[in-house]
């Protein structure tokens, strides 16, 4: 199985080699200001099937935490494609939206409720958690 994506623009493109590892929406206040208001909506694959095939995105890592994501964007129309994060050193954290197929995106959990705004919905039955699920 290959799963694509893309930019807005079409500049960085990538593919995906692997299932997800997991898909959840992220309702934390840091992803609020990344998305610009709403949860998070993304799909964790193992890091090693994610690469890209035309350009590199561009990373952000705010200097100013101790551990902070690396945010992967497109540095020609700003399109977030994903995120590297110490909680999952192994994972591509991607954005649903910039998946060619964004329908096969289901919630398996609602993450960091706590910071939900009461304009943010969860799925029916999906299970949600106030700040990260227990470890396994």
């Amino acid at each position: 199985m290959t799963i694509t994506g893309r930019c807005y623009c079409g500049t960085i493109k990538y593919e995906i080699s692997a299932e997800p590892e997991t898909a959840f929406q992220c309702h934390c206040r840091e992803c609020q200001y990344i998305t610009g208001g709403n949860p998070n909506i993304v799909m964790v694959f193992p890091k090693e099937a994610f690469s890209y095939t035309s350009a590199a995105a561009s990373t952000f890592s705010r200097a100013d935490l101790e551990t902070p994501v690396t945010r992967h964007f497109c540095s020609n129309c700003g399109t977030g494609i994903g995120t590297e994060s110490p909680a999952r050193p192994h994972a591509m954290i991607v954005k649903v939206g910039t998946l060619d197929d964004p329908s096969t995106f289901e919630a398996k959990a609602a993450i960091f409720t706590c910071d939900m705004q009461p304009y943010h919905t969860l799925p029916e039955g999906v299970p949600s958690f106030d700040k990260r699920p227990p470890k396994k």
